[in-house]
């Protein structure tokens, strides 16, 4: 199989924000198929598809893509994909803001993430991959 990981659960975020509950109950559901812990994936979820959902809304009507499967060593692939080209960056946590924050907590949780972009700047993936324990 290779390093990659096989998409074996898809959703498709409609671009509403209001789905986030949605999305947290998807991971959820499949953590729990692989008896996995659900806090750190349900929070790492929440601020990709929020992310994308941002700023997915502001450059396109398409739909933002969830994909979460396992790698080789059991941990949890999560990828999340938008129609964004615009290529996401974190920021100095700045304590009054409410936003700005969300790559930085990814980043605090993970074992690795990254960004890559689409062929043809139709948008872009991002991952993170999260231990199994």
């Amino acid at each position: 199989m290779g390093k990659a990981a096989r998409h074996e659960h898809e959703l498709v975020v409609k671009n509403d924000l209001k789905v986030v509950a949605e999305v947290r109950r998807f991971v959820r559901l499949v953590t729990g198929q692989w008896d996995m812990d659900d806090f750190v994936p349900c929070l790492v979820a929440s601020e990709l598809v929020t992310n994308a959902l941002q700023h997915a809304i502001s450059e396109s009507d398409e739909d933002v893509i969830l994909r979460l499967s396992r790698t080789e060593d059991d941990a949890l692939w999560m990828e999340v994909q938008d129609a964004a080209y615009a290529l996401p960056h974190m920021l100095a946590a700045d304590t009054t803001s409410e936003t700005g924050r969300g790559l930085f907590i990814v980043d605090q949780y993970v074992r690795c993430w990254g960004i890559r972009a689409l062929a043809g700047n139709v948008g872009k993936v991002v991952f993170a991959v999260l231990d199994g324990s």
